[in-house]
């Protein structure tokens, strides 16, 4: 399967957002506001200092995607970065999209002087991608998420 990686543009933000709600769907069971969604992507795409996306295709098609966010971290004077927004077709799972990019990602970040780790978030009953991020090399952290949601 030839693949290739880019940074995605304000033209993908309609497929990252449908992306986005099916993963949302898939793995948390969750139907987003579709306006809501599209205006969120199309906000990161516009401000590099939100994020980034990358997208892969096939054959001038996306089949798969994740997004980067910030975190800064006083301890270690230096940033982490959020791997979230990960999605990758039915049709392509299995066929290396998700280690093509996280690949990407990894020598992306260890090449950035001020990029001290990558982090992600997995929702607890997800083993299949639990798995998939031990065998990269990533392991669960000490911590637990909390969070006060005043949109969903």
């Amino acid at each position: 399967m030839n693949m290739t990686i880019r940074p995605a543009t304000l033209a993908d933000a309609v497929t990252i957002a449908r992306f986005n709600a099916l993963m949302a769907a898939e793995t948390e069971q969750i139907t987003l506001d579709q306006n809501r969604l599209l205006k969120g992507v199309e906000a990161l795409l516009r401000d590099s200092t939100k994020g980034f996306y990358l997208v892969v295709e096939h054959d001038n098609v996306i089949v798969g995607q994740l997004m980067i966010t910030y975190e800064w971290s006083d301890w270690r004077n230096g940033v982490f970065w959020w791997i979230q927004s990960v999605y990758v077709e039915k049709s392509a799972r299995g066929t290396g999209v998700f280690k093509m990019l996280f690949d990407h990602i990894h020598t992306l970040a260890k090449s950035a002087p001020d990029v001290c780790g990558l982090r992600l978030y997995v929702e607890k009953t997800n083993a299949r991608a639990k798995q998939t991020y031990e065998r990269l090399a990533m392991h669960p952290s000490h911590y637990e998420m909390y969070e006060m949601d005043f949109v969903l």
